[in-house]
């Protein structure tokens, strides 16, 4: 599996020749984050892929059990990446106050483990 990367604007790399892909479990966690991060109605393609952020996260109050389906989502999306064979490890935490997500997981893929793969949102 090869994925290009991406800049610190989550703009693509060009220019680098092979430099500039991801292969094997580093092109896996990249699928994985631009999968989470691709909004629903975003892709003009395919209006019906994507996080639902809009639909069932933002504007919810930030209680336990949001956090529990915002876990349920994500989850799902993980699994739904080619190459990703199962989620070792999940763990997640809100902060109500600032309405902050952080999630951090382990994945198993064809190519091997990932390894503390973080997302806050």
């Amino acid at each position: 599996m090869k994925y290009r990367k991406l800049d610190e604007n989550g703009d693509y790399v060009f220019g680098l020749n092979e430099q500039g892909f991801y292969s094997d479990t580093e092109a896996v966690a990249q699928a994985i984050l631009t999968k989470i991060k691709l909004l629903s109605g975003e892709w003009w393609e395919d209006v019906n892929e994507g996080t639902p952020m809009f639909q069932q996260v933002l504007g919810a109050k930030m209680t336990e059990n949001s956090k529990n389906a915002i876990d349920l989502i994500l989850r799902d999306r993980i699994l739904s990446v080619p190459n990703v064979e199962t989620i070792t490890a999940f763990q997640s935490k809100i902060d109500v106050r600032t309405r902050k997500y952080v999630m951090e997981c382990n994945v198993s893929t064809s190519f091997g483990e990932i390894e503390g793969l973080t997302l806050t949102m």
